[in-house]
Parts: structure tokens; sequence; C-alpha cells
């Protein structure tokens, strides 16, 4: 048997079959309305949308390595057509994307590929403005090189020469999409971050905190909009970077983006990834919306387990955790990993400590824009579903109010903002006795409950 022959029998076949997808009536044709693709260090991910249930086979080949989607019943639309000019040549995955008529009434999408990768697929239904999506998600066929290798790789009780004030204490690197890690390393108790020196080598030594910054929505998720079209997932991008240079170039403190890219991350892994950082912080920035508006101002939010505070931030950590439906989870969750852990007793304590920084955090907003409401709200947000690391959500204004979703475009106001909630940051770990104390390789979390 040949070894093209071989690649077929051995290949990962995906049948979309009736088990998933519903066959495809006599004589109906289905229209591919629109085709996206979403490329990312980690992962690739192709989206076909239509207003019907799409009915297809994937399949892959090698010599040279191609993956082929047979789309059943389906016409061959100016989106289908056209797909091949959204390729990046930075794509790590794609070459080349051929689209033809296989055979009547089948039309062959072949992607070219850069090397052997492993793919899933995943019909979603339809979701806010979404029909029918068929997606794709292509990964390495080895695993590569985690871009928080860096970080993860760093002996917990290295010693380093002092760092200039004003100058990050490390390069941070990018996080990017991933498949979920298994909950086997996702459940390892954290460890200790990098420990550096304040008086040179031989002097004393103390941690360098690293926060994590999420950026919300992304990729398939945009977010909410305003009346001009500004996409939320843009605009908490754009913040969230400024944010990460202004933690770094505070002496002690180390930034990491859960997200620098437009791709989709669930929920569950941006908490995940956090924890593979060994983070001792996490903030998830959004920008707000709401049906009027009229709605204005800043608002910050941690975590609760018994109920919201209002009806408006009950609809808003509706609307949030809606973004794994809009986005597409196609992949295992860590459902096991966090109902051992989410209630855990530490739970309390760290939704102590999240009050305490989302109060230090909207008390510097304040001095920048009006607030929502006078006080810190709490919801049951799945981004700040975290056991051990104190976690807030802040929405930084109403990007459905047109007067906020100018300001959130502004340059210049996206970097008050990131100022804004690294003061509120240093103001917390100052209280709580965190930062600028010399301490070994010890958990932040195990300060819960000594601030005032």
């Amino acid at each position: 048997m040949s070894r093209t022959a071989l690649g077929y029998v051995f290949a990962a076949l995906i049948l979309l079959g009736s088990s998933v997808l519903s066959p495809v009536a006599h004589g109906e044709e289905t229209r591919i309305r629109a085709v996206r693709l979403w490329p990312a260090s980690d992962y690739t991910r192709v989206t076909f949308e239509a207003t019907q249930v799409i009915h297809g086979t994937l399949f892959s080949v090698p010599n040279p390595d191609r993956l082929v989607l047979d789309l059943e019943g389906v016409t061959a639309t100016q989106s289908l057509e056209q797909m091949a000019a959204q390729l990046s040549p930075q794509d790590p995955y794609l070459r080349k994307i051929r689209v033809g008529h296989f055979k009547p009434g089948v039309v062959r999408v072949v992607f070219d590929l850069k090397g052997p990768v492993n793919a899933t697929s995943a019909l979603l239904e339809p979701v806010g403005d979404y029909g029918y999506r068929l997606v794709l998600d292509i990964y390495p066929a080895t695993a590569t090189p985690d871009p928080l290798s860096p970080v993860l790789d760093k002996p917990a009780l290295q010693v380093q020469n002092d760092i200039p004030p004003g100058q990050s204490p490390r390069p941070s690197p990018v996080v990017a999409a991933s498949p979920p890690v298994p909950i086997a390393e996702a459940d390892v108790p954290r460890q200790g971050a990098e420990i550096r020196s304040d008086a040179g080598a031989g002097g004393p030594a103390r941690r360098t905190l690293i926060i994590a910054v999420d950026a919300g929505h992304g990729g398939e998720d945009p977010g909410a909009h305003g009346e001009a079209g500004t996409h939320e997932k843009n605009v908490t991008l754009a913040i969230a970077r400024r944010l990460k240079a202004a933690i770094d170039a505070q002496p002690g403190l180390s930034a990491v983006l859960i997200r620098d890219g437009d791709y989709f991350i669930p929920l569950q892994e941006r908490t995940v990834k956090a924890h593979r950082l060994h983070a001792d912080l996490f903030v998830s920035v959004h920008a707000d919306a709401y049906i009027n508006q009229e709605a204005r101002g800043s608002s910050v939010f941690a975590l609760s387990e018994k109920g919201a505070t209002s009806v408006a931030a009950r609809w808003l950590a509706k609307h949030e955790n809606d973004a794994d439906l809009v986005g597409g989870v196609t992949l295992p969750t860590h459902q096991a990993y966090l109902a051992q852990t989410l209630f855990d007793l530490s739970q309390t304590a760290t939704i102590n400590d999240s009050l305490k920084m989302a109060r230090a955090v909207l008390g510097e907003l304040d001095q920048i824009n009006v607030l929502h409401r006078g006080f810190v709200e709490q919801a049951g947000f799945a981004v700040l579903k975290s056991p051990d690391i104190p976690s807030i959500l802040v929405e930084t204004a109403f990007i459905t109010n047109p007067e906020e979703e100018r300001r959130l475009n502004d340059p210049a106001y996206q970097e008050k903002l990131a100022q804004a909630i690294t003061h509120g940051l240093q103001d917390y770990l100052h209280r709580s006795g965190a930062w600028g104390q010399h301490v070994t390789a010890l958990s932040l979390t195990h300060l819960a409950g000594s601030a005032p």
C-alpha cells in the first residue's frame, strides 16, 4: 500500500455525520455567507458560517501535508471563493487554500499545510448575530514549546542583580491561545515566582510579583460594539497592552498578557493560563454595554458566590459569560478541575482580597472618569473563578455611550486608564504588605486577609 493510501487510512478522519449535523435536505443548498480565519501562534481557527446546518467531511492527506474539507450541498459563494485572500503569510500552519467543485453538490476546500497538524471540528448552533458555524481548529501534530516556558522554566529561588527603577523586571512573554492543558498540570500547586535581589547578588531577595492581564473577548467573539462600530475586543486589547507596559515599568512587578492578538480563548482557559504562570493577581479588561446609550462610567467587579449585587451586575455577568457560546468552545473544558477547587476554603479569602484590590482600582478610576456606581459590585463572572488568585474585572467605560466610545478609542485616554489601574494595584499591594517586603517563594495568596 502506498504512503498516500496509508495516509487516508491512518489520518485523523472526522466525519460530521448525523450524530452532529442534520442531513442535507434533498435539493436544498446551503449558502456559506461568511468565512473567517483567526491565526494565532498555537492554533489557527477557520470558521464557515451559514443560515443552515453545514454538512461536511474532514480528512488529512500526506505527501505533501494537506487538510481536505468536503462541504456537501453547499453553493460556491463569493465568501468561499475569496477565503484564500484572507490567508496571512505569517500563518503558522496554513501555506495555501484552494476551493473548487469536487463533484456535483460538493465543494472541496483544500488547506495546503506548512507541516503535519492535528485538527478538530465542531458545529456551533446559532447565537447572537451568528448563524450556524462550522469551526475548524488546526494545531501542530507535535507539541511546540509553550510561549510561557521562559517564565515557567525559571528556578523558583533564582537570585538576580537588581534592576534599575523604571525598567521591566524581565521581558514578559506573550500568552497565545493554546489547547487546554491537562488537568494534572493545571492542578499542580503554585510555586513562587522569580526572586530578585534588592542590593546586588549578595543582598536580600524578594519576589517579582506576576500580574496576569486579560483582554476580554477576541476572535469570533467581538464583545459589545458602539454606535460608531467600535468592537470591544479591539479596545480591550489596546488597553491591556498599555496596562502591561505600565505594570512592567514598576520595579518588582511583571505583567503577562493572556491574549495578545485577535483570537478566541475560552473563559476557563484564561484562568488556567494564569495558574500556569503562577500569577499573583488577575485583571480582566472590558468595556461595558447597555441597552440605554445614556449609561456611562467605570466599574470594577469581583466574584460573588451567592449572587449579583444588582440586576445590572447579574445581566452583565450573563453577557460576559456568554462569550464561550459566541466564541465557540470546541475542546474539552476543565469542569473536573473547577468542580474540585472552586468552592475550596481558599475561595472566600481570595474573594476578600479581590474586593480589596477592586476598591483600590475603583478609587483610581474615580480620578479620571465618573463611576457607574460608587462601590465595587459582585457577580458570577466565569473568568474570575480562580480559587487562589485575587481577580477583578474592570469595565473601563460604556462602549455603547457615544461619548465614552470616542474616549475609549483615544490612545491618551487608554493610557490614563492603564496608569489608573496600575496605581490601584500598587496601592492594594502596598496595603497588603506583599510588595516591597522581602519574602521567599511565598504565594501572595498566603497573605489573604492581611490588608486593612
